[in-house]
């Protein structure tokens, strides 16, 4: 199925792949970083990343309505990964804790810029029944950067003897690439529905997006809150005795894994439904959290890294085919941003809760929280699906 889709999926995929490279090399030695290196506490480790994502995620609500209304994908997806790339030398520079910030600052914002107008880029180009596999495809290259990422972190650290900005530094060259590739192999279609008028965000707009667009956004919503940022399972698997040198190797299971099972949950999803997957997410979120909580060794971090993974597959791929489906066309791109500015403001409450419960009950307290939101938010999901007769 995948061979039927279009090069410019394909090569957007290339672009997300080469991207994460460049991103995850930083990001699985980040909390180390911060932690060992810089003298930060778990706390700030928590603030970064939400602030980050957050960041991230209200700038694609702007970016997305300027899309739809300019009628162009992309230029603002070349602006938004030219900016992350950018950035990425800020790391190398960092003295201090508050200029991380300020580089994970600029480097989210590139994402928000490039991430709406991308994901509606590839439903436009995505063929009719597809949905599912194009996005699927998309974010398995995505995972396959995420996990090349971090594995080329660790060989780099043995390297350069642990030198963490050398390191930094060579994530540079992967960004130049993916903006290169987007340029020259990326082709945007032809838009065949009018410019839609600007768009008010008051309460009328928002009505016309749809009951079941908002299903969905609530969905991501609880998902994003329940699952906050990997960089605690780095942590954890830290903490129980992972050598630093081999930090990233977290991230290479969880996007390895990751990797595997986004494709073949968009395909299921376009054949039998997207909300089983859904549900099975949510489950693989609960048992992922438990492992987390209960491990006493570094097997079982290494375990719960795994089954993170799987929960990003089972989710990430689907739910983008969801927005894209439940969103009416002409508003797609601001879809998408709505969608992210919601999962954004999870991650931030998510990601500084998280950091508070680490510091002042234990690593423990921080997954049982996690696996506490995943039930409350699969009650809610079946909930819905009920009155909803399944068509949420």
């Amino acid at each position: 199925m995948a061979n039927k889709l279009p090069r410019s999926i394909w090569a957007l995929g290339l672009v997300s792949l080469l991207m994460d490279v460049s991103s995850e090399m930083i990001h699985g030695l980040m909390p180390v970083f911060l932690v060992t290196v810089l003298g930060a506490s778990t706390v700030t480790v928590g603030l970064i990343e939400g602030i980050g994502e957050a960041t991230a995620n209200i700038t694609k609500l702007f970016s997305g309505a300027w899309s739809d209304r300019s009628g162009r994908r992309k230029p603002l997806v070349v602006i938004g990964y030219g900016l992350g790339t950018l950035s990425k030398p800020l790391f190398a520079l960092a003295p201090t804790a508050g200029w991380v910030l300020g580089a994970r600052f600029a480097d989210r914002i590139g994402k928000g810029i490039r991430g709406a107008p991308r994901d509606a880029l590839v439903g436009d180009l995505a063929p009719p029944g597809m949905q599912g596999a194009a996005y699927g495809l998309r974010q398995s290259l995505d995972n396959v950067g995420a996990f090349v990422g971090p594995g080329l972190a660790m060989l780099l650290m043995w390297l350069f003897a642990g030198d963490f900005r050398s390191v930094f530094w060579v994530a540079v060259l992967p960004g130049l690439l993916a903006v290169l590739v987007l340029i020259l192999w990326v082709r945007e279609p032809d838009r065949h529905t009018e410019r839609p008028p600007k768009m008010k965000l008051d309460r009328a707009a928002l009505k016309r997006m749809g009951a079941a667009f908002w299903g969905v956004v609530a969905v991501g919503g609880v998902l994003t809150l329940a699952r906050f940022s990997e960089a605690f399972v780095i942590l954890r698997a830290e903490e129980q005795g992972l050598a630093l040198a081999l930090v990233p190797l977290i991230l290479v299971l969880i996007y390895a894994a990751a990797s595997v099972s986004s494709y073949p949950a968009g395909a299921l999803s376009d054949a039998f439904g997207r909300s089983s997957l859904l549900v099975a997410g949510f489950l693989m979120l609960i048992l992922c959290d438990v492992v987390l909580a209960l491990s006493a060794h570094l097997s079982g971090a290494l375990f719960g890294a795994v089954l993170w993974g799987l929960h990003l597959g089972l989710t990430q791929g689907v739910l983008a085919a969801f927005v894209a489906e439940t969103a009416p066309v002409q508003y797609r791109a601001t879809a998408f941003g709505v969608f992210n500015l919601v999962s954004g403001l999870a991650l931030l409450t998510a990601s500084v809760l998280a950091g508070t419960l680490w510091r002042f009950f234990g690593p423990a307290a921080t997954f049982w929280a996690g696996a506490g939101f995943s039930a409350i938010g699969l009650l809610g999901f079946i909930f819905v699906l009920r009155k909803a007769g399944n068509k949420v």
